[in-house]
């Protein structure tokens, strides 16, 4: 198998060129496999780049435990990987598990178009809401000294959200210009260094409390921005902006590792 690796400010994706389709039958276990940090690739997800109908491609993205939904910095290293692969030039629209979206690619950065969020509701003090996966903002202080992996692993597998699972990200507001947001990602069952849909997620919510229109989030793994207009009870134009780079590529052998 040949791949690719890439990363968005620290959210990394062994990333397939499927437009042949050749690894249309690749098994959970198989991608779980890729995604081991220490018997295969390692990796947040596994991204196939596959060809479809009306757009320029589709993205095939799955957890590291094989699950499947839609990933904002997954989406924005794929657009970087079809840039790559000479499927796109500086604009795109593709498919994924949540619809059709739009994206640009300017000197590395990749600015992607969410789908529209119709409401906020409220747990309590904290907020949920579905920004293409759904997301528990929990805004705390002093986040670097936080335990997001015990607090995050409780929301997560709590009665209510046990089923169906949930990302959950805690929230920092270090202005009325900047947030510092950390997520535990359901299907990777850890902190990740960066979660696009949970950092668009929270970026709502601030922006809704504070009527705002733009928000710049540090994450782990860096620097991202948020833009969005206010619609209703919710948001519609919503993009995602920041850094996607190719890490390495190489070829791995496929069946040694899921003997």
């Amino acid at each position: 198998m040949k791949f690719y690796k890439y990363q968005g400010t620290g959210n990394d994706f062994v990333m397939l060129d499927n437009r042949l389709g050749e690894w249309d039958d690749l098994s959970i276990e198989e991608i779980q496999k890729l995604c081991d940090r220490r018997f295969g690739i390692g990796a947040d997800g596994l991204i196939k780049i596959n060809t479809a109908q009306d757009v320029d491609f589709e993205v095939d993205y799955h957890n590291s435990d094989g699950s499947k939904s839609f990933c904002g910095n997954g989406a924005r290293c794929s657009v970087a990987f079809a840039h790559f692969l000479d499927i796109i030039e500086d604009k795109t629209t593709f498919t994924a598990i949540d619809g059709i979206h739009e994206a640009e690619i300017k000197n590395g950065i990749i600015k992607l178009k969410m789908g529209d969020v119709k409401t906020i509701d409220r747990d309590g003090d904290d907020f949920v809401l579905n920004t293409g996966s759904p997301h528990y903002i929990k805004y705390v202080e002093m986040l670097n000294n936080y335990n997001v992996f015990k607090t995050g692993n409780e929301i997560r597998n709590s009665e209510t959200y046990k089923k169906e699972g949930i990302n959950v990200n805690f929230v920092e507001a270090f202005s009325d210009k900047e947030l510092f947001v950390r997520t535990y990602e359901r299907g990777v069952e850890d902190e990740t260094y960066s979660c696009g849909t949970g950092v668009t997620a929270a970026a709502l919510t601030f922006m809704d409390k504070n009527n705002q229109t733009s928000v710049a989030v540090k994450v782990l793994g860096g620097q991202l921005k948020v833009y969005a207009e206010k619609k209703g009870e919710g948001f519609s134009d919503i993009w995602l902006e920041g850094p996607a780079n190719q890490v390495f590529k190489g070829d791995i052998a496929l069946s040694s590792k899921i003997q």
